[in-house]
Parts: structure tokens; sequence; C-alpha cells
């Protein structure tokens, strides 16, 4: 049953807002943890048991990491009685940081391990500047120099 059914039968025309509203207070499936291993090391982890490695799909476009899992249908003739395994087909998707790489992914005992590193290049990092004492720098002292060679000639 939705949240929203009073709402939806009052109005008109807001089915996208109310879905996106349903939505948000489902529980989000598969579970997920998201580690931070070091300074610049995170590890996503989803349970994800009965899926193979064929069944899902990572990608990721600039800032954002889609996975993708698409249950292939089963037509075994089982018959279940009780069926509390969810093999549905799954959609989730991160937004990472700037910078953010997937360094690996593992699919090892039903859990998808997805290792990502955040590589900041080199000219985007920090970096000191040293304040020079009371003399001008070499180079500016070379100006200097050139300067009054060239008065002293003319």
């Amino acid at each position: 049953m939705r949240t929203f059914d009073t709402l939806y039968r009052t109005t008109v025309g807001f089915d996208r807002l109310f879905d996106m509203l349903d939505s948000g207070t489902r529980p989000d499936w598969p579970p997920y943890d998201i580690e931070k291993i070091g300074e610049n090391d995170y590890r996503i982890v989803m349970a994800i048991a009965g899926f193979s490695q064929d069944e899902v799909e990572l990608t990721q476009q600039g800032p954002e990491l889609m996975v993708v899992g698409q249950k292939a249908d089963e037509q075994s003739g089982r018959q279940l009685l009780h069926q509390g395994l969810a093999y549905r087909s799954f959609r989730q998707s991160f937004r990472l940081a700037d910078h953010m790489k997937i360094k690996a992914a593992n699919l090892v005992n039903g859990l998808l391990a997805i290792d990502i590193v955040r590589e900041v290049p080199e000219e985007l990092k920090p970096r000191r500047i040293s304040i020079g004492g009371g003399e001008a720098p070499t180079a500016a002292r070379q100006i200097t120099q050139d300067t009054e060679r060239a008065r002293k000639a003319a």
C-alpha cells in the first residue's frame, strides 16, 4: 500500500511527485555498506546473493557510478512454496566526489565489493610555497642588473 493513497485519490497530475516521495520511504535494495578504508580509499559492499558476474554491470560516467543487476528468468519448472530470496533486478546509483576512480570490483560469496580511490592530480594538490629572506630573488636581481646595464649603455 502506498504511503500517499489519500493524496492519490484527491489529486490529478501529481503522480511523478508522489512516486518520488514514495520511493524515498522504501529501504534501498540491495542493501549496501560504504566504508572508508584509508585516507583516499573507499569501498562499497553490496549484498547481491544469487547474482553471477555476468548478471551485474558497473558503469562510471563522470561522477556517477551505476550498478545494474539484471536477473535472467529461470524457467526450471520449480514450484516454490515460499520465496524469501529476492532475485529481482536492481539499479543502484552512487554519486562520487571529484577525482574518484574505480580501482577494482569483486563478487565473492554474494557480496559485490567495489574499491574506489581518490586520485587528485599533482597540479591540484596543495603545495607549500616558501617565503624568501630580505634579499630579492635571483631572477629579480638579474632583471635589475640588465636594466642598469642598458641605462649605462644609453
